[in-house]
Formats: structure tokens, sequence, C-alpha cells
């Protein structure tokens, strides 16, 4: 049976250190829990776009995902990889229950 391996890196309070790289590309290295090294080609207009979502929102997480692919010395590379930036959202503070009963009660 064949699979797909796909992985997804989340990180965020900063962007990972890109360098630039050939065909209009960034290359970008994540380390995770254990050590290990993700090697990522990323498109040069989609890196911008994440470092201009990274200034424009207050609290945000970001996400790099692709193909695994080769072995590389201290890890592997992410083949075909793409970023996104996502904005938290602050969670809605939930209404006392007094308050939620007397609404319900006011609104029937």
């Amino acid at each position: 049976m064949q699979a797909k391996s796909e992985i997804t890196l989340k990180f965020s309070g900063e962007l990972p250190t890109a360098t630039p790289a050939a065909n209009k590309k960034v290359e970008v290295s994540l380390t995770d829990q254990n050590g290990i090294v993700f090697t990522a080609l990323i498109n040069a207009k989609s890196w911008r776009k994440a470092e201009t979502n990274t200034s424009e929102f207050g609290d945000w997480a970001g996400a790099i995902s692709g193909k695994l692919g080769q072995r590389t010395d201290n890890g592997f590379e992410v083949v075909d990889a793409g970023i996104q930036i996502f904005q938290k959202k602050a969670k809605e503070s939930k209404p006392e229950e007094g308050t939620a009963v007397a609404e319900a009660g006011a609104a029937s």
C-alpha cells in the first residue's frame, strides 16, 4: 500500500530566519522539540506575505507544510512547502450564569 507523507510544522512568537535561495525562493529551517531540523524552500512572495501578516496581526501562529522529503545530515527536507499565518482571536469571555438565565427568560 502506498501512502503520502505530509508534514506540518507549527510555530509562533517569531518567524524563522529565511535566507535567499535560487528560483525566487527562500530557505527556512525549523528545529523541532527533538532537535530534528526541517529545511524548506518557500516561494519568496509567500514569505513576504507571511512577514506582512505577522506585523499586522497582534497575536498569531504559523505553519509550514509540505511533503516529507529526503533525510539530511541533521533532519529532513520539506518538499513543495508553503507557509500560512493565522491570526489568533481572543476568546470571548462567557457571560456569568445569572446573566445568561436572565437573558433567556427575557427572550421568552
